[in-house]
């Protein structure tokens, strides 16, 4: 058992310092590079370039005991990042390396380098300012400023989550220590930490996720994007903790509300297109479009269902494909909501699908990704699935892919098809895809399954082309209106589609972000992933790219002149929240209790209160209490909203059992907040001029 517990230690080493010199090769090859390309002290290169191979030397060799190889490394990393940072050209760039660096101390442990690096980058922006300023090489506008103060604030927040992250860490060593020995006698008190941690670093991922969407707004970069993505993993990891606590205590439950399945495709697909999910694998949605329009059930809890599922196949699928079909069967109860996943992955083996169907297997942390297996994510998935009364079933063959298929039965509210064709003119489909271009067999099955299934929902005519030659003999026919095909049989002939797109012919094509057809070419770029919602647009007659993947009820949000209070006891919640809020033209003011916040209002006028929970000395709902009783003296209708972390199962119910008029969480989601400012706000319009419309 020792033996175990010391080579399961020895490979988490090895798997931290491999990622740990990956970060540091990649930033090593970026300063060479800028090294070069800008003519700084070229003699330094070959020492950087020895450095990071000394450094996979001693990994590799195992040379002395770890700790001396991360002090090497960490003391590397910084020359290199100070090298880097003196140089005037860095000024806008320090931050980058810095964070890497930090990530790479953080990653083993370091906190004394931790705060050397921060300290390091300190001096270095101290340095690059009163050089810039001695010699005039930069102008310091108000953008300049601004971009300065969020270098300064990003490198802080990201220090602080990982100090936040580090002190979690050794905690959780010791606790678990403990915890092992107690065993079954401690597992209501770890379930209760989890939750109450995982409430904990909700507010610090909040910031890092608003404060790099902040940034992302006024300048495009890779690497605040690359931070906004992993703050928002992280977000998603700590909601699967909460989650998985509830349900193993019993506390989860429902929150049922009225939703649209086209809505939650939407979430889905533009979740995974900002989360970049592999290129190389296609992704496709089979969605029958006699699935009702308007269902009630738990639309969170479908949508990580579907996110756990997809993730999952992807993440154990190396080539070919994952088609997520969403089906039913209408009964007198309501309609059986069925919903598959399928791969071209690696499989499962019989004794892994038994572990599953029990809903206590893990991933075993010694296996590599390519053997197989299933994560955490699935557990949650058969959680949920018991919660809503259905159940999951996993068809899997061991190096031949899985599909994995969860049942629930949903309420039906509006019982019209979620996908319909509004023209009545007659309508002939051509579906050109050719087969050569799938290694995997089984990917050209799920878009012949999806293009077949959708033109039989909506009973319009659909024509195979698996070559250009069978396409063109079917043009001449007269019998097409639409064609759908890739990107790859564009390239195929794109001078004969581009003159096609330019006739009564509707031309789409479905392809990757950065795809673009020839000048003047009236072809329509679909983004991938192909499914019904968008294609049911097209044939409406809506080829405009940027509407393809926004509902009916997802339009722009106006929000102009509404006076919004946004209460919360941590300053940098409000400096979040006001940042994204005053996207939509909301007139903001703040308050840091709530004791300001009443005196606040009973001053002044408000169409919408944000309110936090816990906060000291009048929690949230007190305050709420109180501000209704000043509005009621005011006669005024005021609206107030939960902004909280407090996101456990129930919280939603409860605030508004409470009197508060809508509930949204932290991390702030932007889809959750237009969708409850529609329903508290446009189906309320404030009194004043300046509301919402």
């Amino acid at each position: 058992m020792r033996e175990n517990a010391v080579n399961e230690n020895m490979s988490q080493i090895n798997k931290s310092h491999n990622l740990v010199l990956l970060i540091m090769t990649v930033s090593c090859f970026g300063a060479i590079f800028e090294a070069i390309s800008q003519g700084w002290e070229l003699w330094v290169v070959p020492l950087i370039a020895m450095g990071i191979i000394a450094c996979w030397f001693f990994h590799i060799t195992h040379f002395r005991e770890p700790t001396f190889r991360e002090n090497f490394y960490i003391i590397f990393a910084m020359l290199t990042s100070f090298y880097h940072g003196v140089h005037p050209s860095s000024f806008f760039d320090i931050v980058i390396i810095s964070i890497l660096v930090l990530i790479t101390a953080a990653v083993m442990g370091k906190i004394i380098f931790m705060r050397l690096v921060f300290l390091e980058f300190v001096i270095l922006m101290i340095g690059q300012i009163a050089y810039s300023i001695i010699n005039k090489t930069v102008v310091y506008d108000s953008l300049t400023v601004s971009r300065i103060m969020l270098h300064f604030g990003a490198e802080a927040l990201v220090y602080r989550s990982l100090e936040v992250l580090y002190e979690f860490a050794v905690y959780s060593e010791k606790l678990f220590a403990t915890l092992k020995k107690r065993e079954e006698a401690g597992k209501e008190g770890m379930e209760d930490f989890l939750v109450n941690i995982s409430h904990e670093l909700r507010t610090p991922v909040n910031v890092i996720n608003g404060m790099s969407t902040l940034i992302l707004k006024k300048e495009t970069r890779d690497d605040v994007k690359s931070i906004r993505d992993a703050g928002l993993r992280l977000s998603h990891q700590i909601e699967d903790i909460q989650d998985y606590s509830e349900i193993q205590r019993g506390d989860a439950l429902l929150e049922e509300e009225k939703y649209m399945i086209t809505s939650v495709l939407n979430d889905i697909v533009m979740g995974f297109n900002i989360m970049s999910i592999k290129k190389d694998i296609e992704f496709i949605i089979d969605l029958d479009p006699t699935v009702p329009a308007m269902m009630k059930g738990d639309a969170k809890k479908l949508k990580k269902i579907l996110t756990h599922l997809i993730d999952n196949a992807f993440k154990y699928t190396r080539d070919g494909g994952v088609c997520l079909k969403v089906t039913g069967i209408r009964r007198d109860y309501g309609f059986n909501l069925i919903i598959e996943v399928t791969d071209t992955g690696v499989g499962m083996s019989e004794k892994d699908r038994e572990k599953i169907s029990k809903g206590n297997y893990q991933t075993n942390k010694k296996r590599n990704r390519s053997t197989g297996g299933i994560g955490l994510g699935l557990s949650l998935v058969y959680g949920f699935a018991r919660l809503m009364g259905g159940f999951v079933t996993i068809e899997s063959t061991k190096g031949r892919g899985t599909t994995l298929r969860v049942s629930v039965v949903q309420e039906v509210l509006d019982p019209a098809p979620c996908l319909s064709a509004a023209t009545k003119r007659f309508i002939g489909i051509a579906f050109h895809v050719t087969p050569e271009r799938f290694k995997v067999s089984q990917v050209r099955e799920f878009y012949k399954s999806m293009a077949t299934n959708m033109a039989m929902g909506l009973r319009l005519n659909l024509y195979s082309a698996p070559n250009l030659s069978e396409l063109k003999r079917l043009v001449e026919t007269g019998s097409i209106t639409h064609v759908f095909m890739g990107g790859y049989e564009y390239q195929q002939d794109p001078q004969y589609f581009d003159a096609l797109s330019k006739s009564e012919i509707t031309v789409t094509v479905a392809a990757d972000k950065g795809f673009a057809t020839n000048e003047g070419s009236h072809v329509v770029i679909m983004p991938k992933p192909l499914y019904g919602y968008p294609c049911v647009k097209i044939l409406n007659g809506d080829t405009e790219v940027s509407d393809l993947l926004v509902g009916e009820e997802e339009k722009e949000l106006k929000l102009d002149g509404i006076r919004a209070l946004i209460v919360d006891d941590e300053p940098m919640n409000l400096v979040v929240a006001t940042g994204l809020f005053r996207e939509y033209k909301m007139i903001i003011d703040t308050a840091d209790s709530g004791k300001e916040a009443l005196h606040k209002y009973d001053t002044n006028e408000y169409d919408v209160v944000f309110m936090d929970h816990m906060m000291p000395e009048m929690d949230g709902v007190e305050a709420m209490k109180k501000m209704r009783f000043i509005a009621d003296q005011k006669g005024e209708n005021l609206k107030i909203i939960a902004l909280t972390a407090n996101a456990i199962s129930g919280a939603r119910e409860m605030f508004l059992r409470e009197g508060f008029d809508g509930f949204i969480s932290k991390p702030i989601n932007i889809n959750d907040f237009e969708r409850v400012m529609t329903r508290v706000m446009l189906d309320g319009k404030s009194g004043h001029s300046g509301g919402a419309r």
